[in-house]
């Protein structure tokens, strides 16, 4: 049959986005275009190239056969899977899910059981965080315009390649001087400024703008809006302490210590033992919430950061005609005011949360902001009306921040029995990532692991190994490692066992083709499901977990320096960064930029958003500043680690 089309759908491994081509048959599937067909029996080949060490480079075909679409392994090392089955040759039907190493795939098949109503596949919507109050602010558009420039400010002079500074004094606005300028103020500005103080680096010497004084003030608020409260522990390791480079005492042992001395010597042996015997013999040891936070505030008044931080929305950044950088912002409605600096550390987070288009959609139709909420948006009114109420709830998405969920409303529970989740996912997990002769475990569709990478890329083997990969073994690499995880808690697995036996809790494989509300006021969405056709699943509400957004056009500021100096980006869309984090590109005289966070996966680290990622791009810039001799920078060496550290116990300024 000629013509024949069919659409695979699966999310990419590294970042969890969605993947929908539309392919004419046959269909070649390879991790090396030049050993796939060019054509089959007279017919040109749709060729798919799946970059990763698990595919190999000609690993299936899917053509049409007597009337049947046929899925045919060439010979492949690690098989072809249909509904979690290996199959040398198999038939498939629309609905069926294809696994070609760590690519899931969903096979509809046009003409043959299409729904009517085709499902919304435009790109995630985005919930922007407000530019003033770095609150996520669902009633900004989701396509807001990204160019900081308005038109007043940044004066004209910014639209040249390199400014004049006189030019900048000239415009009679505050023009302030520093060293080191950290742009983002969160979490990875203060990182870069603790170790720059432990460096040698005086505090009057550093500025961090931002628009919070807590360096943790949004991630916190992300961690309390998707049901993390301060009790609660992160998915984070015990030595990975953003208030401590050393990494000792971890925070096991701080909490250890903390129980010991009040009479609670059990707990104490048990974090330890989970710390010795993590993840064989003992479930990983994550740290709470509230200690995170206590331990860096009391950081930050060792470092000064008070007298670092100053509030700022950066608008721009140019480069200037004597070697540094010079950095517009905002203190306020009609307050603008201009830094320059020598050397400047870009650590803006994550610009946007990702929303799903028909959720959206379904907002924008109805304006119910109540019922159809992300898990990063406030939104405890939900388990609110659900303990008085009941209810149910439907999740989208399976990461870490769903089982968070499941929690919380397994906890609701406790108060009102009469809670049900449906938990639709796009398509079944019949087995985990693999990697050489590791591959991750996987319940339920839940495919599971420590932390949200591999514990050897934050300073293992697969570190070194990435660093030293070329662009497209990055990129293999990455996809084989990534996925949509969940922490490997066994609490999380036993209510997801608890509620699939009771009943209350359900899942479901699916495309959604709508999201309507019904004469009662409930979400009704309509999926195309597998095996059964199409589908009406009725929640009182709906919460998306489907994580955040990171791209560089969700970015304002970062979108304009792109443009502006024609910046390279990753396969992600990502920015390019030497190993050491610097931006080529951006190197002006003796002039540096560095940057940290979400905005650099793709290139030599792989976990760039953990506490201990944005430690290690910490070090290796600072590194990078010592050894261009940045003024009062000095590389630590044994002696002055240690007397370093001793300050830290001892609570000493640097």
């Amino acid at each position: 049959m000629t013509n024949q089309q069919i659409q695979l759908t699966w999310e990419d491994p590294t970042t969890g986005e969605r993947r929908e081509p539309k392919l004419n048959l046959p269909i070649a599937f390879g991790r090396e275009f030049a050993r796939l067909p060019a054509e089959l029996n007279g017919q040109p080949v749709a060729r798919m190239l799946l970059n990763s060490n698990e595919v190999s480079r000609y690993h299936a075909l899917i053509t049409w056969e007597n009337n049947q679409l046929i899925v045919i392994d060439q010979g492949s090392v690690n098989g072809v899977l249909v509904n979690g089955q290996r199959q040398p040759r198999s038939v498939l039907n629309n609905g069926d899910t294809l696994q070609i190493g760590p690519y899931t795939m969903m096979v509809s098949v046009a003409n043959n059981a299409t729904p009517a109503t085709p499902p919304i596949t435009s790109p995630p919507s985005l919930i922007q965080f407000n530019p003033n109050t770095n609150i996520p602010d669902p009633s900004l558009p989701s396509a807001r315009p990204v160019t900081p420039l308005g038109s007043n400010f940044p004066p004209p002079a910014f639209q040249a390649e390199q400014i004049v500074v006189q030019a900048i004094h000239a415009t009679g606005l505050p023009v302030d001087e520093c060293d080191y300028l950290a742009v983002g103020g969160g979490l990875g500005s203060f990182i870069w400024s603790d170790l720059l103080r432990i460096s040698g680096v005086r505090a009057e010497k550093i500025m961090a703008l931002g628009l919070e004084p807590e360096p943790y003030a949004r991630y916190k608020r992300l961690c309390l809006n998707s049901q993390i409260p301060l009790h609660e522990r992160l998915r984070s390791n015990s030595d990975s302490c953003p208030d401590n480079i050393w990494g000792w005492p971890s925070y096991a042992w701080r909490e250890a210590w903390h129980d010991l001395t009040t009479g609670k010597p059990n707990t104490a042996l048990r974090y330890l033992w989970q710390v010795f015997g993590e993840p064989t013999f003992a479930e990983t040891y994550t740290p709470r919430a509230a200690n995170v936070f206590d331990s860096i505030d009391r950081e930050a008044k060792r470092i000064s950061w008070n007298q670092i931080y100053r509030y700022g929305r950066v608008r721009a950044i140019r480069k200037t005609d004597d070697g540094r950088y010079c950095v517009a912002y905002s203190r306020g409605q009609g307050n603008h005011a201009f830094l320059v600096s020598r050397y400047i550390h870009l650590a803006t987070g994550y610009p946007a949360i990702q929303f799903l288009p028909d959720l959206q959609a379904y907002r924008e139709k109805y304006q119910d902001f109540k019922s159809v909420v992300n898990a990063y948006e406030a939104h405890d009114h939900v388990y609110e009306q659900l303990e008085r109420q009941g209810g149910t709830v439907l999740i989208r998405g399976r990461g870490i921040v769903a089982s968070r969920i499941v929690q919380r409303i397994y906890e609701a529970r406790r108060k009102n029995t009469n809670i049900t989740v449906l938990h639709l996912m796009r398509s079944p997990k019949p087995q985990g990532n693999k990697f050489q002769k590791a591959q991750r475990l996987v319940k339920n569709h839940y495919e599971f692991q420590p932390f949200n990478w591999p514990k050897a890329c934050w300073s293992g083997e697969l570190r070194v190994m990435l660093e030293q990969a070329t662009p497209d073994e990055r990129k293999r690499l990455l996809t084989d490692w990534g996925g949509t995880t969940t922490a490997d808690r066994y609490d999380w697995q036993q209510i997801t066992e608890d509620g699939l036996k009771e009943g209350w809790y359900q899942i479901t494989f699916g495309d959604v083709l709508t999201v309507e509300r019904d004469a009662k006021n409930r979400t009704l969405t309509q999926i195309q499901e597998k095996g059964f056709g199409q589908m009406k699943l009725t929640a009182d509400f709906i919460v998306d977990a489907t994580g955040l957004d990171a791209k560089v056009q969700a970015n304002p500021l970062l979108d304009d320096l792109v443009k502006h100096y024609n910046l390279p980006l990753n396969y992600l869309g990502r920015l390019v960064v030497a190993n050491n984090f610097e931006i080529p590109e951006m190197r002006n005289g003796k002039g540096q930029m560095y940057v940290a966070g979400a905005i650099t996966l793709g290139g030599p680290y792989a976990a760039v958003d953990s506490f201990l990622g944005l430690q290690y791009s910490a070090l290796v810039a600072v590194d990078g500043l010592a050894a261009a001799r940045a003024p009062g920078v000095g590389r630590l060496n044994p002696f002055s680690s240690f007397g370093q550290w001793l300050k830290w116990v001892l609570n000493q300024s640097p």
